[in-house]
């Protein structure tokens, strides 16, 4: 049977959020995210999306299109089992842009999981008994509206709170301090700068914080300041997850070198899709880490990708995939569901598992 890529569609994907989201880097209001659709000559189709930022992936919906046109051509005729050659054609000396690569890689690998009859994590060589419950996140506000934020979170059984920080020494202490007051003591508390603080100011504020129990910060400085990276993970009592600092395998390998962080947010839309980020996940279990999985807007369609990721990787304990939550719209049929309590629950089916519903109004094919 001819399995090879017969057809590629690109669409844009708008979603509106549900309110404006903060973060050290800018304000989100809406998802722009882009969704790669395949067909094969024997009739399977699979989707990739991906969610551009511009302040982290120097990528814009508009720049994913732009090179997704410049892709497509380049994996006609490619079997999708066959990972070497559309690697090969997905880069095809197109050096950056893991974002929109990504929206490619997820497509393919949802054909060759299918193909394979199997589910994406079992494809990936994992197994669907891994317990997964989403955390879900706070953006920056006055300390007083994101403990009360918080509190409506951990009220509609939300196991784990997030918060988004990054401004300055008094009002981010004070966020941790009245989050922590409102959420009680018994609920996991993470923190994100997002690169908003300096090496001096992210040791005063993770110092600070200690009494209020958080279990570690993500990218507190500069992304591309891995000396500062590394003295923090020494210095801090709050340990060090990199985010932003880590795109691809090699970057993942600079830092366990460099001793730069005790984790990774590995994000599929970052790492260029799900093969590098695979790699990004066996270094860090070599190196004896562990990871959390994130995202950024995409849909339950991205998530669930990251889903199937996760139960492949043991280096995986923590879990980031809130982005539903946030969106006005769901316009994915099947996929991952979240149980009141938050668990994810992954059905199976052959590849990921989902498809988006083309006749949504977010969607404009281009």
């Amino acid at each position: 049977m001819n399995h090879s890529i017969k057809h590629i569609r690109i669409f844009r994907m708008n979603i509106p959020l549900k309110y404006p989201f903060i973060i050290s880097l800018e304000t989100i209001t809406s998802a722009q995210n882009v969704l790669v659709m395949m067909e094969t000559h024997s009739g399977l189709f699979g989707y990739g999306e991906c969610s551009p930022y511009q302040k982290i992936h120097n990528e814009t919906q508009d720049s994913c299109i732009h090179f997704a046109k410049q892709i497509a051509p380049n994996l006609l005729g490619v079997n999708p089992w066959d990972i070497i050659a559309w690697q090969k054609a997905i880069n095809n000396n197109l050096a950056g842009q893991n974002c929109i690569k990504s929206a490619f890689d997820m497509a393919l690998y949802d054909l060759s999981a299918q193909i394979a009859g199997l589910p994406l994590y079992a494809y990936l060589g994992g197994n669907n008994t891994k317990i997964m419950f989403t955390d879900m996140t706070v953006g920056i506000e006055s300390p007083d509206n994101m403990a009360a934020e918080a509190k409506k979170y951990v009220e509609d059984a939300f196991p784990a709170i997030k918060i988004k920080l990054g401004t300055n020494f008094h009002d981010d202490v004070q966020r941790v301090k009245k989050v922590r007051e409102a959420i009680g003591v018994n609920i996991p508390l993470r923190i994100d700068a997002n690169q908003g603080w300096d090496v001096q100011t992210a040791l005063e504020i993770l110092t600070e914080i200690v009494p209020f129990g958080v279990e570690y910060c993500e990218q507190p400085v500069k992304a591309t300041h891995f000396k500062d990276m590394t003295y923090l993970h020494q210095q801090s009592p709050v340990p060090i997850m990199a985010d932003e600092s880590l795109f691809d395998p090699i970057d993942a390998l600079e830092l366990i070198r460099q001793n730069a962080c005790s984790g990774f947010n590995i994000k599929i839309s970052k790492a260029g899709g799900i093969r590098p980020a695979q790699l990004s996940a066996l270094f860090a279990e070599t190196a004896g880490m562990k990871c959390q999985v994130g995202c950024f807007s995409e849909s339950r369609l991205g998530i669930t990708a990251l889903a199937h990721f996760a139960l492949a990787h043991d280096a995986i304990v923590n879990f980031d995939m809130d982005s539903p939550f946030m969106l006005s719209q769901d316009p994915i049929e099947g996929g991952i569901s979240y149980t009141p309590e938050k668990q994810i629950i992954m059905k199976d089916g052959m590849g990921i598992g989902c498809k988006p519903n083309l006749d949504a109004a977010c969607f404009q094919e281009i």
